[in-house]
């Protein structure tokens, strides 16, 4: 019932152009503190591959994405370094880090569902892998840039890595192609994510001041 799609070629292009968006999300927060070239290509890395890592260490799947699979390392230091070339050519940074962070925050998490069910793990574990994989590195960039992590901002993200999770793992039932249920989780996760931040949508607060202690 809870079955997901096999890995598919689709996901796997996907996950090169998330490893690349990554990587420019990472060169944008870092030029906006200043860092030097080999400080941008180096955060790049850690955006792209941090979520994958933490997930691999949390499952035990070994070698790790990056030690298996060197190029990641080169893809995302490389398209942070091309970022630092072409950022002056590119007038609405803000619109192109959401995009790019989208991205990344929607086909990171399905990559992250898709390795914690080759390892044969419970639904509750795929869907936290796949959180795991599309937030942390996120997280890593703002925090390493002194930045408040979109993650805890306003507007939705962690839910939309939720959201397309379950999509992507509880539907394949359907009997859909693979490579098309990839596309489809894609362009929801992303759709969801892009509308979250344009019309601003938000999770219940929880909000307690001192003053209700008396």
């Amino acid at each position: 019932m809870w079955s997901l799609p096999p890995s598919d070629s689709v996901l796997h292009l996907l996950s090169l152009v998330a490893v690349a968006a990554q990587g420019m999300t990472a060169a944008l927060a870092a030029g906006r503190r200043s860092m030097d070239w080999l400080g941008v290509c180096f955060l790049g890395c850690i955006t792209a591959l941090g979520g994958g890592t933490l997930r691999d260490l949390f499952l035990g799947h070994y070698p790790l994405a990056w030690v298996a699979h060197p190029i990641y390392l080169a893809l995302a230091g490389g398209a942070a370094f091309l970022t630092i070339l072409i950022a002056r050519l590119v007038h609405r940074l803000k619109v192109a880090f959401i995009v790019l962070d989208a991205i990344g925050l929607v086909v990171f998490t399905m990559a992250g569902c898709d390795i914690a069910w080759q390892t044969n793990a419970a639904l509750p574990i795929v869907i936290v892998s796949g959180m795991v994989t599309g937030c942390a590195g996120g997280v890593l960039r703002d925090v390493l840039c002194n930045d408040v992590p979109l993650l805890f901002r306003s507007e939705l993200y962690a839910t939309v890595s939720v959201a397309t999770g379950l999509f992507y793992a509880t539907a394949f039932g359907l009997n859909l192609n693979a490579e098309l249920w990839t596309i489809l989780t894609f362009i929801l996760g992303i759709s969801f994510r892009l509308l979250a931040v344009r019309y601003k949508w938000e999770m219940p607060k929880f909000v307690f001041t001192e003053g209700e202690e008396r």
